[in-house]
């Protein structure tokens, strides 16, 4: 007799990988925040990477409008920090069967969301400040929030029992 999944343990091993996935992101986010500095619009940041008078420290300079935009509620490091506990969040919402469904639509706007930091790091990285190793990973990374929405789409729906 052959071994099948349920629709129910495929999707509780599903939620089990994407949480996994989540909890190692978050935790990179902490680990090695640079990773995720290109990734944060400049739309969003009270500072302007590379700016004029950014401290010796990493700290960056004002925006020169004067901090005149809207969307710039926190530095980039803060987003990178905010956005990495909401993957963990997420992560554990998804192991939980009551949660599950909250938490996959959550994580699917939350990678929906990502999707402008991605345009915007792809946007730089074919500007003139670009590089072609920068090309080359947000050539990649871009199209990869495809699957990933999809995925987490796919947690929507309870699994059904026999």
């Amino acid at each position: 007799m052959p071994f099948r999944w349920s629709a129910r343990a495929t999707q509780i091993v599903s939620a089990a990988a994407m949480s996994a996935l989540l909890m190692t992101s978050a935790m990179k986010h902490f680990r090695e925040p640079k990773f995720f500095e290109q990734v944060v619009p400049d739309y969003l940041c009270r500072e302007i990477p590379g700016a004029l008078g950014a401290s010796p420290h990493g700290s960056e300079a004002p925006a020169p409008d004067g901090g005149n935009r809207p969307l710039a509620v926190m530095s980039r490091e803060e987003w990178i920090a905010v956005s990495g506990l909401l993957e963990a969040g997420a992560a554990v919402g998804l192991l939980i069967p009551v949660t599950r469904q909250a938490a996959a639509t959550a994580v699917t706007a939350m990678f929906a969301v990502f999707l402008a930091g991605h345009l915007d790091a792809l946007r730089r990285a074919y500007g003139p400040a670009g590089s072609p190793a920068q090309r080359n990973v947000h050539t990649v990374r871009l199209p990869l929030q495809v699957p990933l929405i999809l995925w987490a789409w796919s947690l929507r729906k309870p699994g059904r029992r026999r």
